[in-house]
């Protein structure tokens, strides 16, 4: 699996989170996960052994999306880490995005996007 065209958007949150400690921006504002968001991250996110930086709670949670035209009924599904790896040989390009969310004060934030699969890689050449 090589991701490619990646986008970390660590700057977007570093940002957030200055406006969020200089009382720019209300906690009620920067924890604003949506009940969707929240239970998917309860019963299909990824715990991560980072903390929730504005609660602190341990263990924030990724959630990760996968949008694409070839992807059909799963395009906006929720995916485990693992199951990309095999879209990444079934799929010529989709993308993937990874939210990172508290499920202690609703805190979220789009931490990366990638695009994955096979592009235009040869059949003989894919794993």
């Amino acid at each position: 699996m090589r991701p490619r065209l990646v986008v970390d958007y660590g700057l977007a949150k570093r940002a957030t989170l200055a406006e969020l400690r200089s009382g720019g921006l209300t906690r009620e504002d920067a924890c604003d996960a949506h009940p969707y968001l929240l239970r998917a991250a309860k019963y299909h996110g990824e715990p991560t052994d980072k903390r929730c930086p504005v609660c602190a709670r341990p263990n924030l949670t990724h959630v990760t999306y996968v949008y694409g035209d070839e992807l059909g009924r799963y395009e906006g599904r929720v995916k485990a880490t693992a199951e990309l790896a095999v879209m990444d040989r079934e799929y010529g390009e989709f993308r993937v995005y990874v939210v990172e969310v508290c499920q202690g004060c609703a805190w979220n934030h789009l931490s990366v996007s990638y695009v994955l699969g096979y592009g235009d890689e040869p059949r003989s050449q894919r794993g």
